[in-house]
């Protein structure tokens, strides 16, 4: 894939995005591949979501990224939206087409699964069932990218059990909703444990789960990348589990963003995990 040619515009879409990383790595990126461009915040208060999203084609912006709280708001500003964005129900990514269609497409879910695979090159997604706690925005996009990579079965936990239910009915049959309280009983026999919630951030407390009946060959994922290494991977590091952490999923995701904006593939490297892991 070539390079586009001429000055590219991208940024990130949200409110508020001063806290977003995305210029820092797109604009290693930028730098590294010798392209012509920028990638720059984009503060859009809620309420002018359509007057931003048009906007990028008047600008000449390549497309965006979109973060929090717009993920969903942007969607109804789009011409088209990709299948998996559709199944997630939230647009992460924004491109503007050659003839200025604007193109919504959700890429969090490939990116957690190309993280967990870098992080963990033998794990495979029919190993065994998949325990994902949440069932939020993160939670849709993993389980979307499990069910399509051939995870046998996923085990959609809940605080609110209707919410784990809703979710695992909209993947079909290989889904299963359960409430809090089976959270522990349901890592008997798991290949995989991926926490989507916020619990175990920065300033959140801690996730309460205890990790005893989880098998040492099941890998445990996290979403969360502040801090970089959770109570959660640390607890399962501790007892023997291979581990991938959120900075992963942030990485990848951006990926096949940067190649429709910039016409070219991205490699996440050792430097550029460094460079984005300073801090966390």
């Amino acid at each position: 894939m070539n390079a586009r040619k001429g000055f590219t515009l991208a940024g990130v879409m949200g409110w508020p995005v001063s806290h977003s990383r995305s210029p820092r790595l797109h604009g290693h990126w930028i730098a590294e591949l010798g392209l012509q461009g920028t990638y720059v915040p984009l503060p859009v208060p809620p309420g002018r979501v359509g007057e931003a999203v048009r906007g990028l084609r008047a600008l000449g912006f390549a497309g965006c990224n979109v973060t929090i709280p717009h993920k969903v708001a942007v969607m109804e500003h789009l011409d088209e939206i990709d299948p998996m964005a559709r199944q997630i129900g939230a647009v992460n990514t924004i491109v503007v087409t050659e003839d200025g269609r604007l193109v919504g497409r959700n890429t969090d879910g490939e990116g957690w699964l190309r993280g967990l695979r870098d992080a963990q090159p033998g794990w495979r997604a029919e190993a065994g069932p998949a325990v994902v706690l949440g069932a939020g925005g993160a939670a849709r996009a993993v389980t979307a990218a499990l069910a399509a990579a051939g995870a046998p079965a996923i085990r959609i936990v809940n605080r609110t059990r209707e919410k784990a239910d809703a979710l695992a009915a909209s993947l079909g049959g290989v889904a299963t909703g359960h409430g809090w309280a089976e959270r522990e009983a349901l890592l008997d026999g798991a290949a995989l444990l991926v926490n989507t919630t916020s619990q175990g951030m920065k300033g959140q407390p801690p996730l309460d789960i205890a990790l005893e009946r989880l098998p040492r060959a099941a890998v445990v994922s996290d979403v969360v990348y502040t801090p970089l290494e959770t109570p959660l991977l640390a607890a399962a590091r501790a007892r023997g589990n291979p581990t991938s952490d959120g900075l992963g999923m942030l990485l990848n995701q951006a990926r096949p963003a940067f190649a429709a904006w910039f016409g070219v593939e991205p490699e996440v490297t050792a430097e550029l995990r460094a460079l984005m892991a300073e801090g966390l």
